[in-house]
């Protein structure tokens, strides 16, 4: 089912998400990736506030190339998810709600998922081109010094994801190999 939402996703929202619908989102997603991952860490083991408000926020596992002249972002696809399964309970944990990357998500990052009523969505690998059209305005709003990988804000509009993982648990990734079996 196609779905159409706007950011903040807030458990209202997630818990009418389930695993295989299309959605397009609009609004404001954070970019994050592995090291902004280890600073955000780094700040919260220090007892620091986060520099970004996490709360019902969505973050996007995405580094993106420079932008041509013209253009607000260049390349804006995903990498991969697991890289940042260390970090993800705990931003979660925090209040979270929304993921955004490719790949499986490893046991501890379902349970946090289910435990917080949140959801993890794929956005199309190889499709950063097509993608980055979606994406309206871009800027860095902390760790500058990481370059592609600072965390930025973007504001979309009708971003398309596929939930994976449900707030309940169900796994697109795991549904759809069994019904593929059974053709």
């Amino acid at each position: 089912m196609d779905k159409h939402l706007t950011t903040p996703i807030t458990e209202e929202i997630t818990k009418d998400l389930h695993a295989g619908d299309y959605v397009y989102i609009s609004g404001t997603i954070y970019v994050a990736r592995d090291a902004a991952h280890k600073r955000l860490k780094e700040v919260l083991d220090r007892g620091e506030e986060l520099p970004i408000d996490i709360k019902d926020s969505t973050i996007y596992y995405m580094g993106p190339s420079p932008a041509r002249e013209g253009q607000v972002i260049g390349s804006a696809g995903p990498t991969t998810a697991s890289r940042m399964d260390k970090y993800a309970p705990r931003l979660l944990d925090l209040g979270s709600k929304a993921m955004i990357g490719k790949g499986k998500r490893s046991p501890q990052v379902i349970e946090a998922i289910i435990r917080n009523k949140a959801v993890y969505f794929a956005a199309i690998g190889g499709a950063g081109a097509l993608i980055s059209k979606c994406i309206k305005k871009s800027e860095v709003v902390c760790y500058d010094d990481l370059g592609a990988e600072a965390i930025r804000k973007l504001e979309v509009k009708d971003f398309p994801v596929i939930v994976v993982i449900d707030a309940e648990g169900n796994n697109l990734y795991e549904t759809a190999i069994l019904e593929y079996k059974s053709i």
